[in-house]
């Protein structure tokens, strides 16, 4: 039997990995995101701002794909393989996008999902799910990132009512947010509570002069003496257990979204090298070009084979956070060296908006540090190996 001819935007044939559903959802959210990002995505890049972000969420809620890996409420229900396979399409757009996409669903919707009461659920998470209303998860402090044991939010008993006063930072969706998740330290320990964003004593502001996911808009949110009833807080959620267990599934999302990012610039710097001339001939025909598109290609392959891996272990119910961590550190990092590279090939048109590939690298400089570092991950591995932690 004669094989066909390789694929070179998929030389290890990944796509004998998928089932024909998969396909669909994947060239469902490919699709959409021609239509409705990739014309406009560079402009709102330089910009550093979505002119219509709502009108973007209710279009991504249109899809399905936001908390597109919850049961019920509006929610999809998909598998977590397909939560990846989308978040891969979207990432190839843009980082930015992702972030959306993630923290409305992964950090947000999952908190209310997983630790909130019944009542909570159906009042949130169903225009959640539609893009109607849009979240934000606030656990990041000004000076309280990788620590989260030591945050300085506090939560307080006033009668049936809870005061809150702290400050968070850093957080994706907060200047255009309906809804914050934030975690604060209480008499018993780490609580989480839904915060309406338009409540009395909270002030949003937005973070400018960002050279990174400035597709994404990033926020400031003051809590001053905000009075919340007693139902605001998520009941099930205790310690530290809480804002982990969000953090474990967005990490989860970026395992597949920064092979996205890494993705398109492969696709650029191959295409590039095709058409660009230089002493006679195309650059691609250079050893050292091919070098560097074969190495690419293969640190993505290795990425998505443990990308893939990690989903089908999601989805049997079997994944580890320290697993989880093992793809962030490696797909983030990997796929942060694959757009580095592709510039390489593009030359100086590689610092061009013109081309998708300094704007995921920018982006990737973000993924690389958010839901938790190259340090911390490396720690969490570490103290898997070995059995001690070694944070301190």
């Amino acid at each position: 039997m004669k094989l066909p001819a390789p694929d070179p935007a998929d030389i290890a044939g990944l796509d004998a990995l998928l089932s024909d559903d998969e396909k669909e959802i994947r060239s469902a959210v490919r699709q959409t995101l021609d239509a409705i990002v990739d014309p406009h995505i560079a402009e709102w890049f330089e910009a550093g701002s979505i002119p219509d972000v709502r009108g973007l969420a209710k279009e991504l809620g249109s899809l399905g794909v936001l908390g597109m890996h919850l049961e019920g409420y509006g929610c999809s229900g998909m598998s977590a393989t397909a939560y990846g396979l989308a978040c891969l399409e979207i990432e190839a757009s843009d980082s930015g996008i992702r972030s959306l996409v993630s923290v409305q669903g992964s950090l947000a919707m999952f908190a209310i999902w997983r630790w909130g009461s019944e009542e909570q659920k159906q009042a949130w998470l169903p225009g959640m799910a539609a893009g109607e209303l849009i979240g934000c998860f606030g656990l990041t402090e000004p000076d309280v990132g990788s620590d989260p044991a030591n945050l300085r939010t506090r939560a307080r008993r006033d009668g049936d009512d809870w005061i809150i006063d702290g400050q968070k930072m850093w957080i994706s969706n907060a200047p255009f947010a309906d809804v914050a998740v934030i975690w604060a330290q209480t008499d018993e320990g780490i609580r989480g509570f839904i915060v309406p964003l338009d409540s009395p004593g909270i002030t949003v502001a937005e973070i400018k002069h960002k050279m990174s996911l400035r597709a994404s808009a990033t926020g400031e949110i003051a809590l001053d003496g905000v009075r919340l009833p007693s139902d605001a807080m998520l009941p099930d959620a205790r310690g530290l257990k809480g804002p982990l267990s969000c953090l474990n599934e967005a990490r989860y999302g970026i395992v597949w979204g920064s092979l996205g990012a890494a993705r398109t610039s492969i696709e650029s710097a191959r295409r590039y090298a095709i058409d660009r001339e230089q002493f006679g001939k195309p650059i691609a025909g250079f050893q050292l070009t091919q070098q560097k598109l074969v190495d690419m290609s293969l640190e993505y392959s290795k990425g998505y084979l443990l990308a893939m891996h990690l989903g089908r272990r999601k989805d049997a119910g079997q994944l580890r956070p320290e697993q989880v961590s093992l793809g962030k550190l490696n797909n983030v990092r990997e796929a942060i060296e694959i757009c580095r590279t592709a510039r390489t090939i593009l030359g100086a048109n590689g610092i061009s908006l013109e081309f998708p590939v300094i704007r995921h690298q920018n982006n990737l400089e973000s993924v690389l540090t958010y839901e938790g570092t190259v340090e911390m991950h490396t720690l969490i591995l570490g103290q898997a190996l070995t059995g001690i932690p070694a944070f301190a």
